[in-house]
């Protein structure tokens, strides 16, 4: 297993948290574990305080232990791509830097991924993460709203707390732009996703209020999240516009007849048409126009590295699996 952790301002939880990893590292080495935590590998994103310093220590100090420095700071996604494409693990996990996802939780994720066969799990929050209602609720609220248009279920799950089969990750890794939602791009290339729920809270945030993300960059974050999407509301729009120029055709035919056999019937003559006009031109501009958007939105997502398809090798998951239901069982 690879281990990713974004670094933005963890000063002080970043010795806490590789001793976190190595008690969990040992832990499988003693338990003669069919995997190993082969490496940990920190992505400096421009951090704003100490961080770097004490990474180069952890690094010197803990042979698992990497550290990338990016030249700037690119956000979040970014730095998790970025660290993702210098992993050689099987599995990959990312993490956050605050240690509000506990690596002791690892092995449950790796259960439920390995015993289920899928390729990617995320942990999903038991409760409130941040103990913030507009925080909170906007989150919920929002990915709630991107998963009914864009019919992808998983969108209420995503966390960065995730553990993602290797081939998997790195794929979605190097197709990830800078306007790409990185867990969009994971569900282009599996659909075998789960989550476990687990007790996670933000203790940065809820004592000291502090947070990578601002209102802007969480306003960002929410917009890339939908640029990335395939909206299917495209599709409605198109058929319903479809739907209106159809039923224009059909009662414009009804409207001729009745004009033709039994023309004492329309007691206001021009009213009728006006509206079968507008109905009718109304119904052809919106089909139009949700075709071209789609069009644009299928051009926009291969732009982004959408893929066709990609080969996987799930063979070795067996002996994983072997190794947890002994470990569960005992």
């Amino acid at each position: 297993m690879s281990v990713v952790v974004p670094v933005y301002r963890g000063a002080p939880f970043l010795r806490d948290l590789v001793a976190s990893l190595e008690q969990v590292r040992n832990e499988w080495e003693s338990e003669a574990a069919p995997l190993t935590m082969a490496e940990v590998i920190f992505v400096d994103d421009a951090s704003v305080d100490d961080s770097f310093a004490i990474l180069q220590e952890l690094q010197s100090q803990y042979s698992w232990v990497r550290v990338l420095q990016l030249s700037r700071n690119f956000g979040q996604h970014p730095a998790t791509v970025a660290g993702i494409l210098h992993t050689s693990g099987d599995w990959v996990c990312t993490l956050d830097e605050d240690l509000q996802h506990p690596p002791q939780c690892l092995s449950g994720l790796l259960t439920h991924a390995a015993t289920q066969s899928l390729d990617l799990v995320y942990a999903q929050p038991m409760s409130t993460v941040h103990e913030s209602p507009w925080r909170d609720l906007g989150s919920q609220v929002f990915k709630s709203l991107n998963s009914r248009l864009s019919g992808n279920p998983h969108v209420r799950h995503f966390n960065s707390f995730r553990v993602i089969r290797g081939s998997v990750a790195r794929a979605a890794a190097a197709v990830s732009s800078a306007e790409t939602y990185f867990d969009v791009a994971l569900c282009w290339f599996t659909n075998r996703i789960g989550h476990v729920p687990l007790a996670l809270k933000d203790h940065r945030y809820i004592e000291q209020r502090q947070s990578g993300y601002n209102v802007l960059g969480l306003l960002r974050h929410a917009r890339r999240m939908l640029v990335s999407s395939k909206i299917d509301v495209l599709r409605i729009g198109a058929a319903v516009g479809f739907l209106a120029l159809l039923g224009a055709v059909v009662l414009g035919t009804i409207l001729i007849l009745c004009k033709l056999i039994l023309p004492e019937m329309i007691d206001a003559p021009g009213w009728t048409s006006l509206c079968l006009m507008v109905l009718f031109f109304g119904g052809l501009s919106c089909f139009m126009l949700g075709i071209a958007l789609e069009y644009i939105l299928i051009i926009l997502l291969k732009a982004q590295g959408q893929p066709t398809f990609l080969v996987i090798d799930r063979s070795q998951d067996q002996w994983l699996t072997n190794w947890l239901q002994t470990r569960i069982a005992a």
